[in-house]
């Protein structure tokens, strides 16, 4: 069960903007996801829960950031109730989309956990509901992956794959890298990897 830290920052400016503690583990639906985070100042920011089934799905989504909330699932296309930090208003949304985004590294590795893309095989195009700080508004994006390398790197506890995915967001033609090892981030734009207690679990 790999538990650790991630630092996310502004991947213009590289301001900090908040640390990410998580765990995650396979599990008999699927995998989960759950973190807290917190502010450079150590203010709490909120927190996410993510479970996909199987075939990477999303089983259950909740989101907490700025009192907001998000609870969200894969249900014709995928559907979400967003709450005000009143409690008093609550949306409901639905996209025909493959799964949900966000600035958690959990959204990356589901996306390549749905994805299950092979080296050389061709782009493919994903359809995902993006949840925006700080409000958590939805916001329907395209994306393009590409898993463009495959690489073993030896490690104290046996070979480590890394994976390198090209991620184009086809609305404004800008390209990234994301660098996975199982259900772990190792780099991607906005994202580093500061702590990991254990190896990262394989996603088969």
């Amino acid at each position: 069960m790999p538990r650790g830290r991630y630092s996310l920052h502004d991947p213009h400016d590289h301001t900090p903007l908040a640390e990410e503690h998580f765990q995650c583990a396979p599990g008999p639906s699927g995998w989960r996801y759950v973190s807290q985070l917190t502010a450079p100042s150590g203010d709490h920011l909120g927190s996410v829960d993510l479970t996909l089934d199987g075939l990477g799905r999303p089983l259950r989504l909740e989101l907490h950031a700025a009192n907001w909330q998000v609870r969200g699932a894969a249900l014709d296309g995928v559907t979400w109730v967003r709450t005000d930090p009143t409690g008093t208003h609550a949306t409901e949304g639905n996209v025909r989309a493959h799964a949900f985004t966000g600035s958690s590294p959990a959204f990356l590795i589901a996306t390549a956990r749905l994805l299950r893309l092979v080296p050389s095989a061709p782009a493919t195009r994903v359809r995902l509901v993006a949840f925006t700080d700080p409000v958590l508004a939805p916001r329907t994006v395209d994306q393009s992956w590409t898993l463009v390398g495959r690489e073993a790197h030896a490690t104290d506890n046996g070979p480590l794959t890394v994976d390198a995915y090209q991620v184009t967001a086809l609305d404004t033609g800008e390209q990234h890298t994301v660098h996975l090892s199982g259900d772990v981030v190792l780099a991607a734009p906005g994202i580093e990897l500061e702590d990991l207690e254990s190896p990262p679990s394989a996603l088969d």
